[in-house]
Parts: structure tokens; sequence; C-alpha cells
């Protein structure tokens, strides 16, 4: 007989005898007298009440016990936020209080089902009303709330004020939508640029206003990172539906709500590794991190901080889910240093771009770093191949050794290292692709090894400084085979002499 069978017989059986055993109880009951198994019935009951309530309560406090070091507020798991012990204290003391009443509702609930059982005999009594009792269960809970409103009150303007103006503080930015976070952090200019829902595209998810120049340097990170003991300013919105910005170990909870923009400023007390090193100590996050994987460690060596979403806002809700990294100053600031601008990387000449074509500040300062931290590395190097430095952007007219008007900022930069090196020669090597006569590249390449060392002597360098040699098509720096690699080809160089 299979297994299923076997269940379903069971369980028929179960029934049956159920039934039966309410028929036995009511011919009983006919047979004693319905008032006296009523009686019965009720003293039973009554009984077992009590001790449901005193299992009830019993389990409610054990467990709170048995669970405090895993509940937010309680144990290790304090707020790792300045404002967050205020908010702690608060629930605390509010704790009591309910804590209070509910033990007193529940004994008073029991307690009255028993003492007021049905009973032969027994009549209830008519209390239409009593002043002294109506006084003291309005006065007392009216001041305990009055009590409690007013710490809240306390708390609420210290947890939600902004920041001052000449306050220092980080600001960052995240937009919910479902089901993600966008982050975004402002750049070196340390501020957040404006945005319009009208620009929102897929390669502009935010909507980012790119003729507003605060907007070039900003990035769009995939967590949270922020230094240790800083203050900051969380903007917070939506795209789409509501959304909650939640950081439980941080105490903050604020909605994002599309078309009107909210905040929220807290201060981190602890790094992620403080916390980790919190709950080791604490000796009860010993357990497995993931039990699939036990390579993987104890719960308290992988644990992070998070950002979830607190309102259910649709099917993919649970998703949600940032990691948050509280780290040192130093960190933060090489973390910072990483970070690539979301408009450089993913904007800057595509159709969303409005500068397509033209060269920004930005542009320059970021070549500038890219050609001296070539240089830096050139210059300390031993070998002659590794001496050599590419002026990417050194461009020329079509077929001739005209420099473009834009070379002039890589030059300028060559200029700039010639000046701080007084003592450096070096040798311009001009180069071109394979594409047309031989000796026709290597008259091109002779010349335009030229056009750059007149500028620079043009602009104060001495030409006994200076070497001009072209190597037309004979040296390539790339292959010739992709239309990239011949365009490397065509570029300008030069070689560190000594």
């Amino acid at each position: 007989m299979s297994t299923p069978l076997i269940i379903v017989l069971i369980a028929i059986m179960v029934m049956v005898l159920i039934v039966q055993i309410a028929r036995l109880t009511e011919l009983s009951g006919i047979l004693r007298g319905e008032e006296e198994t009523e009686a019965r019935d009720n003293r039973v009951q009554a009984r077992w009440l009590l001790v449901f309530m005193i299992a009830f309560l019993v389990f409610c406090l054990w467990s709170a016990y048995y669970y405090k070091d895993y509940m937010l507020g309680f144990g290790p798991l304090e707020a790792s936020s300045v404002h967050g012990k205020e908010l702690d204290n608060l629930f605390s003391i509010t704790l009591f209080f309910t804590g209070i009443v509910f033990i007193a509702t529940q004994i008073a609930l029991f307690w009255f089902s028993f003492r007021y059982r049905g009973e032969k005999g027994r009549k209830s009594m008519f209390l239409p009303h009593n002043n002294t009792l109506e006084i003291w269960w309005s006065v007392i809970p009216a001041l305990v709330m009055c009590g409690l409103v007013a710490k809240g009150l306390v708390a609420w303007n210290n947890v939600m004020a902004d920041v001052n103006e000449d306050e220092e503080a980080i600001e960052i930015e995240a937009t919910g939508v479902q089901f993600n976070w966008i982050l975004r952090y402002p750049g070196p200019d340390g501020a957040l640029g404006t945005r319009d829902y009208h620009k929102i595209t897929a390669a502009n998810p935010l909507g980012q206003d790119y003729t507003d120049d605060k907007n070039l340097d900003d990035f769009l990170p995939d967590e949270i990172v922020l230094p240790v003991n800083h203050k900051v300013r969380v903007r917070i919105t939506a795209r789409d539906v509501l959304h909650d910005f939640y950081l439980p170990h941080f105490r903050v909870k604020m909605d994002a709500i599309p078309g009107i923009p909210t905040f929220f400023v807290f201060t981190p007390k602890e790094t992620t590794q403080e916390f980790r090193d919190r709950l080791r100590a604490s000796g009860k996050y010993d357990f497995l991190y993931d039990e699939t994987d036990p390579s993987l460690g104890p719960y308290w060596k992988n644990v992070n901080f998070e950002l979830a979403c607190a309102e259910l806002c649709g099917k993919g809700h649970f998703s949600m889910r940032r990691t948050v990294r509280i780290v040192s100053e130093a960190e933060y600031d090489a973390w910072l240093q990483s970070q690539k601008s979301y408009y450089l990387n993913s904007i800057r000449n595509s159709d969303d771009d409005p500068y397509k074509g033209q060269l920004l500040n930005v542009d320059v300062a970021n070549r500038k770093a890219e050609f001296m931290d070539a240089f830096a590395k050139a210059d300390t190097a031993t070998s002659a191949a590794a001496r050599i430095v590419r002026l990417n952007y050194v461009h020329f007219e079509t077929g001739s050794a005209t420099l473009t008007a834009l070379s002039r900022y890589e030059l300028a930069n060559l200029i700039d290292v010639l000046d701080d090196h007084p003592d450096l020669r070096i040798e311009l090597a001009g180069h071109t692709d394979n594409t047309g006569d031989a000796a026709a590249n290597q008259e091109l390449s002779q010349q335009r090894a030229e056009s750059v060392r007149d500028y620079l002597v043009q602009h104060g360098i001495n030409a006994n400084r200076l070497t001009a040699v072209g190597y037309g098509q004979n040296r390539p720096v790339d292959t010739n085979d992709t239309e990239e690699g011949r365009q490397n080809n065509r570029r300008t160089e030069f070689q560190i002499l000594n």
C-alpha cells in the first residue's frame, strides 16, 4: 500500500474518531443534564485558560530574553550611528510602559475569564458608571502618553535636523526604482548636479542635466561607502512608485516619494570591521554565514551593513538591497580616487552628450593627469622602450603636418614637464600607418615630428634639448590590421634620452 493512501486512511480514521467522541460527549451531557455539563465545561475551560496565560507570558518573557542579542537595539546590535542611541532609548522606554500594559491586560483577560466563569445561580452585576475608575484609566495613560510624545518630539527635532550651510557634511543621493537603488555621489567639486525627469533615458537613468557642470564629475557606485565619524546627508527620491530608504543598523528610515525629495542626516560611529568585531566578541554569531559554502566562515566575519527598501513596492521588492561599507577616512579617500565619472564613462560623446565633439575642462584635467602619470613611469624606467611616452592627444590635419587646435593642451603638458626638468632631453618621434607610399609616409612623419619640435621651441623650450625623427611606417607602435591600431600608428611620441 502506498504511503499517500495510508496517510489519507489515517486522516479519515482521525476524523471519524473526533465525530464519535463529540457524539459521546453529547450523549453523556444528556444523561447528566445540560446544566451540570455546562458548569463542568466552564470550570475546566477557565482553569485551562489560566494555564495558557501562564505558559504564554512565560514564553513571551523567555523568548524576549533568548533573542535579545538578535534584535535591533539590544546586545551587540546597538545603533551604529550617533543619533541611533536616542531612538533606541525612546523605543526601550515605550517598550517598558507598553510591556506593563500588555502583561496587565493579559492577566486581567484570563483572570476575569476564570473568576467570573458561568456558574449556577450567579448573576452579573450591572455597573453603568464609576467615576474613580474612569479617572484612573484616563489620567494615567494620558500622563504616560504626554511623556512619550514630549520625548519623541525632542528626539524628532534632534534626528531630523538638517545640516547648516557652514557645516561640513558629505551629501549623496539615493533614488528608488523598481527594483533597484541608483546611488549618486558628487565628484571632486563636492556638489551634486541638477536633474530633469524629461531627460531620463536608458543611458541617463537619473535624468541628469549635463549642461550643469556639477554633473560632469558625479559618479554612480554599486554600494554606499562612507567614512566613519563624518556627517552624511542623503537625498532620497523615487523614480516610479513609493519606496523606503532603510538603513536598519543606523536607525535610518525615510520614504522615497516620486516628485517629493526627502532627506536624512546621520553620522556613522563605527566601521564595518568594528561592527564585525563586536558581533564576534558577543559569541552569538559564530554560526556559518552560508551553510552551502562553509569556506566563507562564521556569520560575523562576512556580515555587512545594508540598505534595503522597507516599502512593499512590487514583486521584486526583496531584491532592493545594497551593501553599505563604513571605512576609515584614508580608505574612503582611496575609494573616491578609484571612482570614475558616469558622464565621462557612459555619456561622453554619445547622443545624450550636449558637448559632443567639444573639449571640456574636465577632459583637459583628466588628460593632464594621464600624461603626468605616464611621464612619471617613463622617467623612472630603466629600459629604452619603457622610457617612451605617447602623445595621445596631439593630432594633425588630414594628410599634413599642421597641428590641430586642440593639440595645444597635450603639448602644454609636455612644456610643463620640460620646464620642471630643465636638464631633460627628449627625442620627438613621428609615425604613420602603412597606408600609401612608404617614402611619402617617411617624409610626413619627419615633418610632423619637426612640427611638434617647432611648437615647443616657440613656447620657450631650448632647441638643443629636442631631437625630431620621423620613422614613417617602419616602426609601428600597434597593429595595422584594425582601424584603432592604424590610428595609434599615426601618433607622435617622445623618448627620454637622459
